[in-house]
């Protein structure tokens, strides 16, 4: 174990997860992959490593520290690109069953290479869109919790992601700065996709000390009938008054 493979066991120490060898052997992995396969597609601007241990794998795992991840046994990560914060968060907790869902086949192609190297089990990668899954049967009302990192305005992430979210369960938008103005905006589709907002946590990453935050949104019924709409109508027309 080198430095900065410590400096993420110790951060994650300090919020109650240990990581193991295998663990941490699973990120050095994932890191390698991430670098390699960036040369041919593009799939992160961010490759220094120390960077990528900061900036993709803790950013991604901070989700832990405001969700009891033991409790969650189905988990979503919708727009997931090169895998954050879903493949992260499955290294951690090797209990959770992982959907992703990408629309670019070349970024689940890279993903299930991933999956194959690192040994993970229970995961399923989908290549399609959130608007046309959020509709089928096994996949719609379903999962536990359901994670997007800085794909879209919250409006709009809203109807992409809280038709798979099951009754009660949550919904995790990760962001980075201040997120008032795009909650405000975003209220009318909180109202239309049956789900309120239960808490935001802002924090800082280390090193660099940038703003992060976490809005964590609860479903408390099922998804209304006409959502979500058609693929490319939210993102077009969001769910804003």
């Amino acid at each position: 174990m080198d430095d900065i493979q410590q400096q993420l066991q110790l951060r994650l120490k300090e919020h109650g997860l240990d990581l193991d060898e295998l663990q941490l052997e699973q990120f050095e992995l994932y890191f390698q992959q991430l670098v390699s396969w960036n040369e041919k597609m593009n799939l992160t601007g961010i490759t220094e490593r120390e960077q990528v241990y900061t900036k993709h794998f803790y950013d991604s795992v901070s989700l832990a520290f405001y969700m009891d991840m033991t409790k969650v046994e189905r988990l979503a990560d919708i727009g997931s690109g090169a895998g954050f914060p879903g493949i992260p968060l499955k290294i951690c907790f090797p209990h959770i069953k992982l959907t992703i869902i990408d629309s670019l086949n070349k970024r689940i192609g890279f993903l299930q290479h991933v999956v194959d190297t690192l040994g993970l089990t229970e995961v399923e990668l989908i290549h399609g869109r959130a608007e046309e899954l959020g509709r089928k049967e096994g996949y719609r009302d379903s999962y536990d919790m359901v994670t997007a990192r800085a794909v879209a305005k919250l409006a709009v992430l809203n109807e992409f992601c809280l038709p798979f979210v099951r009754k009660g369960g949550m919904f995790a938008a990760m962001k980075g700065g201040d997120p008032r103005d795009e909650m405000k905006e975003a209220e009318f589709s909180f109202n239309q996709l049956r789900a309120r907002v239960k808490a935001v946590h802002p924090f800082q990453l280390p090193i660099e000390e940038s703003a992060r935050h976490i809005i964590l949104i609860q479903k408390f019924d099922k998804t209304p009938h006409k959502y979500p709409r058609k693929p490319g109508t939210p993102l077009k027309t969001p769910l804003v008054k």
